[in-house]
C-alpha cells in the first residue's frame, strides 16, 4: 500500500508518474500548463531560444498574458510586450490574450477555465499559488524554470511538507477572506510557510465563495508557501460546471496524511484588520487603525479584483463621495469584471463616487504605473504586499485591507470600516 499522502504529495506524485512521494523527495513532473507575462516571458523566452528548441512543448498549454505594464506605460514595456506577443504569434500559442481581450493572469486563467483541479502550473510570477483555490498544485517559479518548462513542459520539485489550516465557525460580521489569509499571514509571519504547502480546510472555508477562496490561495506565498490548496467540493464543482476546457482530476487528502503542523483557528477571533507597513505579517485590527490617514486608495489586483470584490466596495461606495485630498483607483481584474460591473451599475457608483475607473492591469500593485505613491503618501490597498517602496517612493506606506475597509477608508479619509461611515438613506 502507498503511504497516505496530501493533497499536494498526490498531485506530485501523479504527475511523476510514482505511486507515492514524501516531503523532501527529488521529482521531475510533467506539466499541465506554464505562463508568464509582459514581465517575466522575455526573460523565458531567451531561455527558450538559448536551448535551441523550435517549438514549445504544447502550445495549448502555455499561458502568455500582458497584464503587469499593459497597456503599455512606455517605450521599455512596450518592447518587452511586443516580444511576448510575437513569440505567441510565432508559436501560434492558444492562450495568449491580447489587451482588451485579457486581464489580470491569476483572475483571469480561472475564470477563462484554462487552469482545472489536478493541474500542475508553474508560473512566472509569484502569485500563481492562486490556482490552488481549484484544487490545483501551483507554484511560482523563476523565468529560468519557465523557459525550460515551454521547451520541454517538465520540471524539478522538491516535494514541499504541508501545513494543514483548519477554520472554523463563523466568521463576525464585517471581516472576510481577505481578513482570514491576513490574519493566518499575523499569526505564522511571512516566513512562516517557507517551501511548504499551505492546505485551507474547515466550515469557514466551506462557507466561502469561490472569489474568496482565490483570495486566500492567492497570498499563501506571502507566508512563504509553495502553493496553498483547497479541496474541491460542491462549491467548486458549481463554478467549475460549463467553465473548464479541460477534464479535471480531484485529489483530496488521505484521513491520515502525514502534516508538518496543523493549525486550528476559530473564525470568531479573525477581526476585519490591516497589514500595516512594511510586511503583510504586521496585522492589527482596523478598529485599532482609524489614526492613520491615508492619501490614495487602490481597489483591486489578482488578490481582490473579482466581481465579489466589486460588489463590496461599490456596496459601501453607492450614495457616497471619495474624501477631499484621497484618490482611489478601482481596477476589475479582468474585461469581463469590467463588463459586469458596467451592467451591474458599479462603475457608475465608483465614478460617481469620484474614483478612477481603469481597464485591468496590474500596474498600481507592483508600483509600474496608474497610482505611484510620492514621498510620505499613504496607501491603502487590497493588493498582496506592501514592501519598502512596493507602491513608489520609499518614504512611502502601503496598508494591505480587504475591498470593503479599501473603500470606508476612501470615504473616511482615514482607515476605517464601512460601520464608521454616518448611513445613507436606501443605501
Amino acid at each position: 500500500m502507498t503511504r497516505p499522502m496530501t493533497v499536494a504529495e498526490k498531485i506530485l506524485a501523479a504527475h511523476a508518474g510514482l505511486d507515492e512521494v514524501r516531503p523532501g523527495q527529488l521529482v521531475e513532473c510533467d506539466l499541465d500548463i506554464v505562463l508568464a507575462n509582459d514581465i517575466t516571458a522575455p526573460i523565458a523566452i531567451d531561455v527558450f531560444r538559448e536551448l535551441g528548441t523550435q517549438r514549445v512543448f504544447d502550445r495549448d498549454r502555455v499561458c502568455l498574458v500582458p497584464d503587469h505594464y499593459a497597456p503599455n506605460k512606455d517605450i521599455k514595456s512596450a518592447e518587452q510586450t511586443k516580444k511576448m506577443r510575437d513569440f505567441a504569434h510565432e508559436q501560434k500559442i492558444t492562450h495568449y490574450w491580447e489587451q482588451g481581450c485579457a486581464g489580470i493572469e491569476h483572475a483571469l486563467l480561472p475564470e477563462t477555465g484554462t487552469v482545472v483541479p489536478g493541474d500542475l502550473i508553474i508560473g512566472a510570477d509569484s502569485h500563481t499559488c492562486t490556482y490552488g483555490a481549484l484544487g490545483a498544485f501551483s507554484t511560482g517559479v523563476g523565468s529560468t524554470d519557465a523557459g525550460v518548462g515551454l521547451a520541454t513542459g517538465r520540471a524539478w520539485f522538491k516535494v514541499p511538507p504541508t501545513i494543514r489550516f483548519e477554520i472554523d465557525g463563523e466568521l463576525p460580521a464585517g471581516a472576510s477572506a481577505k481578513d482570514i489569509i491576513l490574519h493566518i499571514i499575523g499569526l505564522i509571519g511571512v516566513d512562516g510557510a517557507l517551501y511548504q504547502a499551505m492546505e485551507f480546510a474547515g466550515s469557514t472555508i466551506e462557507a466561502l465563495s469561490m472569489e474568496g477562496r482565490m483570495t486566500i490561495s492567492n497570498m499563501a506565498i506571502e507566508a512563504g508557501g509553495k502553493a496553498g490548496i483547497i479541496e474541491v467540493d460542491d462549491v467548486a464543482r458549481a463554478w467549475l460546471d460549463g467553465r473548464c476546457q479541460r477534464e479535471y482530476v480531484e485529489y483530496h487528502a488521505d484521513a491520515d496524511a502525514e502534516y508538518a503542523r496543523v493549525i486550528h483557528i476559530d473564525a470568531a477571533d479573525i477581526k476585519p484588520c490591516v497589514s500595516w507597513p512594511h510586511l503583510p505579517s504586521n496585522t492589527h485590527p482596523v478598529e485599532e487603525s482609524r489614526h492613520i490617514s491615508i492619501d490614495q486608495a487602490v481597489i483591486g489586483s489578482c488578490t481582490n479584483g473579482r466581481i465579489e470584490d466589486m460588489r463590496a466596495a461599490a456596496q459601501i461606495m453607492r450614495g457616497r463621495s471619495v474624501a477631499s485630498g484621497v484618490r482611489c483607483i478601482v481596477i476589475p481584474a479582468t474585461q469581463a469584471v469590467f463588463k459586469q460591473c458596467m451592467a451591474e451599475g458599479l462603475a457608475d457608483t465608483f465614478i460617481d463616487a469620484g474614483c478612477v475607473f481603469s481597464t485591468p492591469t496590474c500596474g498600481p500593485c507592483l508600483g509600474g504605473y496608474m497610482g505611484i505613491l510620492a514621498a510620505g503618501e499613504r496607501c491603502v490597498s487590497t493588493t498582496n504586499r506592501n514592501f519598502v517602496g512596493r507602491m513608489g517612493d520609499t518614504t512611502s506606506e502601503v496598508y494591505l485591507a480587504s475591498p470593503a475597509v479599501a473603500a470606508a477608508s476612501a470615504v473616511a479619509g482615514h482607515i476605517a470600516l464601512p460601520a464608521d461611515l454616518p448611513a445613507i438613506e436606501n443605501n
